[in-house]
């Protein structure tokens, strides 16, 4: 938002209007009017004091009517900048409450995917728990296998002994 003023002259009104609306302002116009009615008790005629009083009072109301005037366009233009601020931020954020959505699509799938995998990876560690119960029951196999080769081995060598020991 561009909020100073597009030239020198632009910054003396806009810190003249401050002035005005102050409370030294206040006190120095009261002072100004109470001076210009004390020049009656010095001698200056009252219908020319109010004519000049008049006069000034009359100027400065059309400069000031000026000086708000410019304020008021300032203002104006300062808002404007503030809508097309707001009208950007609100974008933003429809952009992102769009991306916000779209991420959270992203997830709900990215979950649907991981539920997928854990059903894959239950299946697999049924069929790894199946496959250790099988190489169990094959070694247990082999383990009595080994123990027949074994009777046999000796049953063989009893055998072979008893032959040579008969001729």
């Amino acid at each position: 938002m561009s909020r100073t003023p597009l030239n020198n002259l632009e910054t003396v009104a806009l810190s003249i209007t401050r002035g005005l609306g102050s409370v030294t302002s206040i006190i120095i116009h009261t002072i100004l009017f109470i001076g210009s009615f004390a020049l009656v008790l010095f001698g200056f005629d009252l219908d020319r004091v109010l004519l000049v009083v008049t006069t000034i009072v009359s100027l400065e109301a059309i400069y000031l009517a000026i000086f708000i005037q410019l304020s008021v366009n300032y203002q104006a233009r300062a808002i404007e900048n503030v809508e097309k601020d707001i009208d950007e931020i609100q974008e933003d954020v429809e952009e992102i409450a769009e991306d916000v959505g779209e991420i959270a699509e992203d997830v709900d799938e990215i979950q649907k995917d991981v539920d997928e995998i854990q059903v894959d990876v239950d299946e697999i560690q049924k069929d790894v728990d199946e496959i250790q119960v099988d190489v169990d029951e094959i070694q247990k196999d082999v383990d009595e296998i080994q123990v027949d080769v074994d009777e046999m081995h000796d049953d063989a060598e009893e055998h072979l002994d008893a032959g040579k020991k008969a001729k």
